[in-house]
């Protein structure tokens, strides 16, 4: 089969926020870069009928189906994305790695660390039949973040010595914001730790390509009790001098811990979902023995980078626009000075996994990968139940690279 007829038909499951990000990748990947094979967005899945059917037709899929069974089961589907909360990850990646389905798994790979390794193990035995797996932390894939992880590759800012991440959200300020899936550990396994902690720990840890090694950590959860959504039910609260049914938010709203990289570096991480006034602040600062390197999610196009070679009357921050065609990902898309935006992240992740499945070598983040940020997260959740001890990280006990 030439280049140009090579099909990789992809069942999603999900269709909500990361549903929507994924498709717009999907749809547009292949229009604009030139990839070894094409993607064809086959089927989508979701439990709902009625908005399944509408989201298949407002994303631009072919086909929908109520049971991810099903897609999974079928012969046509060559890919399974998967845009679900977390406490489904592992049964639907397993049993699509299982079915010889390359897998793109959205983060965090999994609730828990034993689901973590499980996914793991099925990969690495799924791999050895060419079937290939990936996590998608998007993030990585902002050009700005590449050039970064460039930059700290090439030497430019000699031995890292401060690692400073934040990620800053308010979307549930509001004590009468409803108790979402989101706020319940069943379903998310945690909180902001999980939901937005681990991006930064996967972006700091790939920029500097380092691995976080022990922490020690504080969390809180602000807001006990939440009101139900409209079709549950559960205790009741007065609210406004009204009786609404509430439930208990069992997840963290803040985690704040400090860390030990495994090449020297300290590090300070916040993720926070009570940050007034901060929407989606992902803010991460390196400095090393030569320089440092600033980049910040809101300005996404933009570097900051302090080079201490130079001259000392020439020393400053230096504003560099990542958008030249030099740049990681710019050839494909606008002439010099004009920027991108957030769903580029995603269309550069299926940019990259359509490549490698295609090419057959291993895509990254892999799950081994994953598995390295949950034990992270489980140690930073160990940290704060124990009164901020100390916590090392549990080795993955399976081969994998940042």
């Amino acid at each position: 089969m030439s280049t140009t007829d090579k099909e990789l038909r992809v069942g999603m499951v999900g269709y909500a926020f990361m549903g929507a990000a994924h498709s717009q990748a999907w749809r547009t990947v292949n229009r604009v870069f030139d990839l070894p094979a094409r993607a064809r967005m086959a089927l989508i899945c979701g439990r709902d009928t009625a908005k399944v059917a509408d989201a298949a037709d407002t994303l631009g899929w072919d086909a929908y189906t109520t049971d991810w069974r099903d897609l999974i089961n079928r012969d046509d589907i060559d890919v399974v994305d998967i845009c679900t909360p977390g406490d489904s990850h592992a049964e639907i990646a397993l049993a699509a790695l299982a079915a010889g389905k390359h897998v793109l798994c959205e983060k965090p790979l999994a609730n828990s660390v034993e689901e973590a390794r499980a996914m793991t193990a099925a990969a690495d035995v799924a791999r050895a039949a060419g079937v290939r797996s990936m996590c998608g932390f998007n993030y990585r894939r902002v050009p700005a973040v590449t050039m970064m992880r460039q930059l700290v590759a090439d030497g430019r800012l000699g031995v890292i010595r401060h690692v400073r991440a934040t990620y800053l959200q308010d979307w549930i300020v509001d004590p009468q914001f409803p108790l979402v899936w989101r706020l319940q550990k069943d379903r998310a396994g945690s909180g902001a730790l999980g939901d937005i902690g681990a991006h930064i720990i996967d972006l700091t840890q790939f920029v500097t390509g380092q691995r976080i090694s022990g922490v020690s950590a504080v969390t809180e959860t602000f807001v006990k009790e939440r009101p139900l959504p409209a079709e549950s039910s559960g205790l009741a609260a007065s609210v406004d001098g009204h009786t609404a049914p509430t439930g208990p938010v069992t997840v963290d709203d803040a985690a704040v811990f400090v860390a030990r990289l495994d090449g020297g570096a300290l590090a300070t991480y916040e993720a926070s979902r009570f940050a007034t006034g901060r929407k989606n602040a992902l803010r991460v600062e390196i400095n090393g023995s030569l320089g440092s390197v600033v980049f910040d999610l809101e300005r996404l196009n933009e570097l900051e980078f302090y080079d201490a070679t130079r001259p000392a009357v020439e020393q400053g921050f230096t504003r560099i626009l990542v958008t030249e065609g030099e740049h990681p990902y710019m050839s494909a898309w606008w002439p010099p000075g004009h920027i991108i935006g957030y769903e580029h992240s995603f269309t550069h992740e299926m940019r990259d996994f359509i490549e490698a499945v295609a090419t057959g070598v291993d895509p990254t983040p892999s799950f081994a990968d994953a598995l390295q940020v949950q034990l992270v997260l489980d140690a930073v959740a160990r940290s704060a139940e124990l009164g901020s001890s100390w916590a090392e990280v549990e080795p993955t006990l399976t081969a994998a690279a940042v």
